[in-house]
């Protein structure tokens, strides 16, 4: 288990901003320099933006919007943190989803706040994320994780649609199932980044889903091999 990471003013949390507001990613931004141990460092008020300024900035903490005009901060936290590991994720927003809540904790989101929160608070969020602890209620997740479990397969019979995924797909899918991204998953399998996301979105419209949620969900209808039998790639 690695170290709690620690700042200082010499060494701030470096932090990026997504929201498409300018007025509330200037809100955030007074706040948050305004400590003396963060950093503002950049933001971005689209996916786009943000996919291409992220990386180039290697912030410590994203601070991401859900809801955004072009796609959502879920996706970008899967794609900033499949390029970026060491990244964490604060997500930002107006609404109690829980639906959204179990994306984030799929795309490997350490936190999850409404916007309705106290400044002092959203600070001490940030500063809990960056030391590597979670902003994700322990109660609320566990019930969350526990309802994709809910549903067991009827006997040995699976859905149909799992009958048409190969092998690699089915393997792939079940690690989607254990919330890995696609970088983990292509370590897993010796595959390139590139080959793991053409996988995902042929299993996904074999699957006759959108989003890799409901792919987590089918996965726990997988007829696993046993332990040590091994699968044909």
């Amino acid at each position: 288990m690695s170290e709690p990471r620690t700042f200082t003013e010499q060494n701030p949390i470096r932090v990026f901003l997504l929201d498409d507001h300018e007025v509330v990613r200037r809100g955030l931004a007074d706040l948050l320099d305004s400590e003396p141990d963060i950093s503002v460092i950049g933001d971005a008020g689209t996916v786009e933006q943000a996919l291409v300024r992220g990386p180039a900035l290697r912030p410590d903490v994203a601070v991401l919007d859900v809801r955004l005009p072009d796609g959502d901060g879920i996706s970008v936290c899967r794609e900033l943190r499949s390029r970026m590991p060491g990244l964490t994720c604060l997500m930002l927003t107006s609404f109690d989803d829980e639906e959204a809540l179990l994306d984030a904790i799929m795309a490997g989101a350490s936190g999850y706040v409404l916007k309705q929160i106290k400044g002092s608070d959203l600070v001490s969020a940030v500063r809990t994320v960056a030391s590597g602890q979670s902003m994700l209620d322990p109660a609320t997740t566990a019930r969350l994780m526990r309802s994709l479990r809910a549903e067991p397969a009827p006997g040995p019979v699976e859905p149909s649609e799992l009958a048409t995924l190969s092998p690699r797909e089915r393997d792939i899918l079940a690690l989607i199932g254990e919330g890995l991204t696609n970088r983990e998953i292509g370590k897993k399998l010796y595959l390139s980044e590139k080959t793991v996301k053409n996988h995902i979105s042929r299993l996904l419209a074999k699957l006759g889903v959108q989003r890799r949620v409901q792919a987590a969900v089918l996965a726990t209808h997988l007829d696993r091999p046993a332990p040590g039998e091994h699968r044909p790639g």
